[in-house]
């Protein structure tokens, strides 16, 4: 199992610089989705004039689906300077690839819980590591789409594109790289990632 957390409230609306779309998830019935407390801070959020619309939905990570949803609401995402996304990480990781041209951020950190952590019809993956990088990273999860798990940057051992450790593998930071350009994020690289706060993680 695992568990989704909603970050500290000056954390998301530091996030929240224009116009924002919003989606929730609440399809994996295994995730502790916070539903109230998310409720709330949208209201909040809708009140002050910065959200061009909501989709709630279940299975973020069921690709026929949810790409026929985002289409349904394609006026209000284009309305919005980025997307707000309250899910695991697999479902941050799945809207970000969708709309690669837009900034997507996680409203919600990850926790692993034991027990039967279910599928997913993609290839993302979320190390349910609690802190997550997704808002900093494009989208795009550095302990997993690296080989490595660096989470400062790459290694310097990718060739023509591809991981030294798996060739088989795109190098995640070149990922990583790639997508904060397209949605003109580069400054971000110059700020080195802050050490993991491990209280921040649950244990059970």
């Amino acid at each position: 199992m695992l568990i989704t957390q909603i970050k500290e409230k000056e954390t998301i609306v530091s996030l929240v610089s224009g116009k924002v779309f919003i989606i929730n998830c609440q399809g994996c019935k295994e995730v502790s989705f916070p539903v109230e407390e998310a409720e709330a801070l949208q209201k909040e959020l809708a009140a002050d004039g910065k959200v061009t619309g909501i989709l709630t939905t279940d299975y973020i990570c069921n690709p026929e689906n949810m790409k026929l949803r985002l289409a349904k609401h394609q006026s209000e995402i284009d309305a919005a300077d980025m997307v707000l996304v309250f899910s695991c990480g697999v479902g941050v990781q799945t809207i970000a690839e969708y709309l690669e041209g837009k900034k997507v951020c996680a409203a919600c950190d990850t926790y692993a819980l034991p027990g039967y952590q279910g599928v997913t019809p993609l290839e993302y993956d979320c190390d349910q590591c609690g802190e997550c990088y997704l808002n900093i990273t494009g989208g795009i999860c550095p302990l997993t789409a690296c080989s490595k798990s660096l989470v400062n940057g790459q290694c310097g051992g990718a060739k023509n594109g591809r991981c030294e450790v798996d060739s088989n593998m795109e190098c995640g930071w070149e990922r990583i790289q790639r997508r904060l350009a397209q949605v003109g994020r580069l400054d971000v690289l110059k700020c080195p990632v802050q050490v993991r706060n491990y209280a921040t993680d649950k244990e059970v």
